[in-house]
């Protein structure tokens, strides 16, 4: 049996977000069947699920980097990483609230993990979430992340009973939610996000005791279990969460959510969700005017990095108004029509095939969506969930997808995709391609007319056989395959592996394309990054073409991506 921490230490916060993804991925078909307010599109569950999947991502990205492997990395890194993770990719009303809730957390965690600085860190977070949202109403995730917090300031004990006590607070108040808000009273359920949050503070319980909340039975008329000797149930009973007197959800999971014209259908047609790069009087300015674009307005992060989230009728406006503010990016316009059903008019016939492309920098980007591709973006330092992936292959709106996922690291990432949209119909082949000119090479010779195994064949020959390199720069001294580097060298990497240590780009570059074309080859394919200028590809176009006889060379401007340039050799 392992041990059980004393304190939140890294290793426990990466056992919470695991448990909490696993408690989310089992209940989230129940959340979005409850989902009710603000607006009844039945996706509360997977929005949480598709945010803390990013923070348990960004954790364990902080795992695999640590080099020692005598001990873990420090708790405050975990934290942060945890929060940062949530932040970019928190999706939905629910999921931005739980990233600044998380947030608030990691900021008081940082400095410790111990009974005193979780009560505190709870606190911290309720408060951060309410002021990140425009406009605060009772009976939702707010409210619930309220009572958690104000149950565990009223305990003195130790982290074990300072946990179960912020859970029971919060499950005694998710209990509530439907006398706070009418539309949860009518719908006959309780808040979707404080469902969530419950179900996150239960893995929170499972971390530190090693044991889950247990999941009572629903009794026959949907109300709660009596309490065992006096004491709280700490359960949420299976197929929803029944409360003493509300019936509960009256459909079963997996249908829509119940339809509530008289909260949902009224509001604004869009939701409005992008990362933005500010600071905080831009971004004070920014709450004024999406305040008076639309409603349910929520913007969480600081330190220059923030998360909007709006809910508006022009939607163009709100992302005019981020660009004002600072620079948006990973922008989504979902229309809540279409996304949860009321739009009663006949949806567009699905495409036979389509293309879907990881691209690591807007340039690659525009070039793909050209050749027809969908494409999801891939920045530094911000790999995408499955669920991005997921979201794109509904987008590309066909029976027949092929998957690019073109970077070795999000093999597992694309396979799950790939996995979920299959259980929903889809015909996915995933084409493992490991670098971003591998894509570039499958998608030149896509032909949808052709079946759909030979496509796919032809797709990854064309991949197989291009050869790729990067260059990247040395951030500290280390052993690599060609000798030791030091802080600030400029490293040339051939199929993943250093090849080349170099002074500089330029001489680096050269050297690369000389042993890449030494066992030879036809197209060269160069991708520069934003800040590389023309001359570079100019200089290394001519060196190719005096060294390599009957070697064409092609150039792209790849924008804001990790290597200032990435080589193909087909």
């Amino acid at each position: 049996m392992p041990q059980l921490p004393d304190d939140l230490d890294a290793v426990a916060v990466r056992t919470w977000c695991s448990l909490a993804l696993e408690a989310l991925g089992r209940e989230r078909a129940e959340i979005d069947a409850i989902n009710v307010y603000p607006i009844a599109d039945g996706d509360t569950g997977t929005n949480l699920y598709l945010t803390v999947e990013s923070a348990a991502a960004a954790v364990e990205a902080v795992f695999a980097a640590y080099e020692t492997g005598a001990t873990a990395p420090a708790t405050a890194d975990a934290v942060r990483a945890m929060a940062h993770g949530a932040l970019i990719g928190a999706r939905g009303n629910s999921g931005t609230i739980l990233a600044q809730l998380l947030r608030g957390m990691a900021g008081v965690l940082a400095d410790g993990g111990d009974a005193a600085h979780l009560r505190l860190a709870l606190t911290r977070a309720a408060d951060a979430a309410r002021q990140a949202v425009a406009h605060p109403v009772e009976g939702t995730v707010l409210t619930v992340a309220a009572a958690a917090s104000e149950a565990a300031a009223g305990e003195e004990s130790d982290l074990r009973t300072v946990v179960h006590a912020a859970y029971d607070g919060a499950l005694a108040a998710l209990a509530k939610t439907p006398e706070q808000l009418a539309v949860l009273g009518r719908a006959g359920v309780v808040d979707a996000g404080g469902r969530g949050l419950v179900a996150v503070l239960g893995a929170l319980v499972e971390t530190v005791t090693g044991q889950a909340p247990v999941r009572g039975p629903r009794t026959a008329h949907g109300k709660a279990p009596t309490p065992v000797d006096g004491g709280s149930v700490v359960g949420l009973p299976v197929g929803g969460t029944p409360v003493e007197g509300v019936p509960a959800a009256g459909f079963p999971v997996g249908e829509g959510p119940l339809d509530c014209p008289e909260d949902g259908v009224a509001g604004p047609a869009f939701e409005v969700i992008y990362l933005l790069e500010a600071g905080d009087e831009q971004v004070a300015r920014l709450r004024t005017r999406l305040d008076a674009l639309g409603d349910s307005l929520v913007v969480v992060g600081g330190d220059g990095l923030w998360h909007v989230h709006v809910h508006v009728d022009d939607a163009g406006a709100a992302v005019e108004a981020g660009v004002e503010a600072g620079r948006p990016y990973r922008i989504r316009i979902t229309h809540f029509a279409t996304e949860s059903g009321h739009d009663l008019r006949v949806q567009a016939e699905p495409a036979q095939r389509a293309v879907v492309v990881v691209v690591p920098g807007d340039g690659l980007a525009g070039l793909c969506t050209e050749a027809g591709a969908t494409t999801v973006i891939a920045r530094p330092g911000e790999p995408p969930a499955s669920g991005e992936l997921v979201d794109a292959i509904r987008r590309a709106h066909a029976r027949e997808v092929v998957l690019l996922p073109n970077d070795a690291a999000l093999r597992h990432t694309a396979a799950a995709a790939a996995e979920q949209a299959r259980t929903e119909g889809v015909r996915v082949a995933l084409v493992p391609t490991r670098a971003a000119v591998q894509g570039i090479a499958a998608l030149a010779v896509h032909e949808p007319d052709r079946g759909f195994d030979e496509d796919v064949v032809a797709m990854t020959a064309a991949a197989g056989a291009t050869r790729y390199a990067e260059l990247a720069v040395a951030e500290r001294q280390s052993w690599t395959m060609a000798g030791i580097c030091q802080a600030g060298d400029i490293l040339g990497l051939i199929d993943g592996d250093v090849a080349v240590i170099g002074a500089d780009v330029p001489a680096t570059a050269r050297t690369v394309l000389d042993r890449m074309l030494a066992a030879g080859g036809e197209l060269v394919t160069l991708v520069l990054g934003e800040d590389v200028p023309d001359s570079l590809a100019d200089a290394l176009e001519e060196h190719v073409r005096e060294g390599h006889l009957a070697v064409d060379t092609v150039v792209y401007r790849g924008g804001h991506q990790r290597a200032p340039l990435l080589i193909g050799v087909e």
